[in-house]
Parts: structure tokens; sequence; C-alpha cells
């Protein structure tokens, strides 16, 4: 098969950023308002009392200090508790397209190419902003690109599937040159009323240009050696917001319709699911775990990262070895990885061996090893 580079990788980071204090105090102040207003129903046993959280708790259970997010005073309002975020008109450009256009220049900056090189572009994440006319097509129009687009989402693993796609295509000679884009706001699906997960999530996203080897021009390029992609059908990440909510107008509103984990178990089942998965990769790539020195894992959890690595490596990764940013950035779903992967790349020498990973809901797994050239 035609040997297939990322040459380009961009990354747009919102303007707000929220500190565990900064949310605690917020969160905390709404228990306070809860426990008040329903403390005849909490006396009687009717209704839970809510416990408050702190900083001390979130950073112990997921490593995450701070997360950026595109409005913050909405998420800190103990009475109101998600962003206010204005809709616009349809002839103004999508928020999310905004930010893939943002990402994408950077990216193509990076890869010393223009709109004109692009054949296809990809849209992949969690959460769509709409259903339709896709998210791919909107950015293709900003942006002036010629070709095609289409969404896809694959919950976390949207930008590792979105690769093993976007390589697929300039192979069979589909395009000449992809956009991979990853815009994430996850502020939208949080449920900042959930003490288990309102710290999880922030906004931000990726782009990456992915195009054959032989035509490449960028500085910092990446060849793909393998990717390999699994699912297995699981209930303990889900979200249940979608267009059929209105057939049973019941459940309007619902925790249900946000995001919701059982963690615990997230924890047990995806973890030796994604270890083994990049060890079959590497592998598959004729390599062996040794000669990677460098993981770019899903930054969902620290501790999940650190003990995949440990299975890998049979001891703790080094912060070169396993890059982290979800302690700033927390979980930016499918744009973790990829952020990891835009930071920490330019110090790697020629003929350097990463591997790029993503787990989540679904399960969804997707792993590729690449080399920088």
């Amino acid at each position: 098969m035609k040997p297939v580079v990322i040459s380009g990788t961009g990354l747009f980071t919102p303007p707000n950023s929220i500190s565990n204090d900064e949310l605690v105090t917020a969160f905390n102040a709404y228990v306070e308002l809860f426990n008040a207003e329903n403390a005849d129903k909490i006396a009687a046993g009717e209704v839970t009392a809510l416990e408050p959280s702190s900083s001390a708790f979130i950073e112990k259970a997921s490593g995450i200090k701070s997360r950026y997010v595109m409005e913050k005073s909405g998420i800190l309002d103990p009475k109101h508790m998600t962003s206010r975020i204005k809709e616009r008109a349809d002839e103004e450009l999508s928020l999310q397209a905004e930010i893939c256009v943002a990402a994408a220049r950077e990216a193509l900056a990076r890869a010393k190419r223009t709109p004109a090189d692009i054949d296809m572009v990809l849209v992949a994440a969690s959460n769509m902003q709409r259903a339709y006319p896709a998210m791919a097509v909107e950015v293709q129009d900003a942006l002036g690109i010629e070709g095609f687009g289409f969404d896809m989402n694959v919950a976390c693993s949207s930008a590792t599937f979105a690769i093993q796609t976007a390589a697929g295509a300039v192979q069979t000679g589909q395009a000449r040159a992809v956009l991979v884009l990853n815009p994430e706001i996850t502020s939208a699906h949080l449920n900042f009323r959930d003490r288990d997960s309102h710290f999880i999530f922030g906004d931000a996203c990726t782009a990456m240009v992915i195009e054959a080897a032989d035509t490449a021009i960028g500085e910092h390029q990446f060849e793909i050696l393998d990717s390999k992609l699994k699912t297995k059908f699981s209930n303990n990440i889900r979200n249940n917001f979608g267009f059929m909510n209105r057939f049973d107008e019941a459940g309007i509103g619902l925790p249900d319709k946000l995001f919701r984990q059982q963690g615990r178990k997230v924890f047990k089942e995806v973890c030796p699911m994604a270890a083994e998965m990049i060890r079959q990769t590497v592998e598959a790539s004729g390599l062996k775990v040794e000669d990677i020195s460098r993981f770019w894992l899903h930054q969902a959890n620290l501790n999940m990262n650190q003990l995949i690595v440990r299975m890998l490596m049979g001891r703790d990764a080094t912060p070169e070895e396993a890059p982290v940013i979800l302690d700033t950035y927390a979980n930016t779903s499918s744009a973790g990885s990829i952020i990891a992967f835009h930071k920490y790349q330019d110090d790697m020498p020629s003929g350097s061996k990463g591997v790029i990973c993503s787990f989540g809901a679904g399960y969804s797994i997707g792993c590729v090893v690449v080399r920088k050239k």
C-alpha cells in the first residue's frame, strides 16, 4: 500500500479556563441551594441530599486540575450551570465550524498546504452541533475546499477512526490529501449538577492533514505504519439525547440526556482492552513495544493512562514517554490524544516511533502506530 503521513496538526484552545476550585465553588453552592429547597423531602426520606465536592477529590479521581470551555460564566452560575451561548442564524458560520476552521488553518500551515491541496474534509467528534447539513461540508465551504466532506461519530475514538478512514482514502486515490477535524464542545453534553462527572470534560478542537508520503512537504511528518480499530457494545458510557426524544416528552430534560458513565466498570474493562490493542497493533507493524518511544493516549483519566502503559512496559512511564495534557485540558473526548500528539512531537528525532491510541464509549478503541520521518 502507498505510504501515508500525518503531515500537519493544529489546535484550537478556547479562551476561558475553569480551575477545579472555581468549579467546586459553583457546584457546592448548587448543592446548598438544592438541599435547602428540598429540606422537607430530604427529612422525609423522599429525596436524597446532595453531597459537596472538593478539588482534592477531583484531582485524585482524574488527574484534572482545570479545563477550557467556550463560555464559563453560565457554568459557574449555581442557578444555571451550563454555558450561555446564543444560537446563531443559519447564514452565520456555526460555532463548531468556526473552531474547526481555526484548528485547520494551523494544521494546513504546518503541512505547508493550502485549501486547494485538500480533496476531502472529515469532521469526527463525539457530539455534532446539529444533524445536518454535515459540519464537514460547512467547514469545506468556509475554507474554500473543493471535493467532498462528511461527519462521523465513534465517541472518544472518533479521531483515530478518522485517521484510518483518511489514510484509506489517500491510498485508494479518492483524495490527494484529507483534512481531519475533531471539534469537541463537550461542555454542551456535560451535567454540571452531577458530582461524579461535572469535572470531567473540556472544550477544544484538533486538526490533521493526512496525505501521501511521496508528495508531502511539511517539516514534521509522521508515517502511518499500521492502525487497528475495535468496537464492543457497552452501556457503561452513554448519552440518550437525540431527535427521537420528542416522542416521549416525559423524558425530555432528564439526566440520561446528558453524559453519564459507570466509571469503575469502564476503568476495569477498558484498560486491559486498550493495552492489548496497542500491543497487537505495534506487533502487526513489525515492531515491539520496546521500540515505541512515545504513547499519545486518550486523555480521559490519568490513572487509566498510567495503568495502560504499566501493563505494556512493565513499569511507570516517564512524562516524555506518555505525555499528559488532561491536567489543563481535562477530557476533550476525541481531541485528547491528538492534543497530546500536537504538543509533544517536534522534539522527536527522525526514525522514532509512537502510538496514538483512543478509547471510549461504544466501547470503541482506535490505535495508530507512526514513525517520524
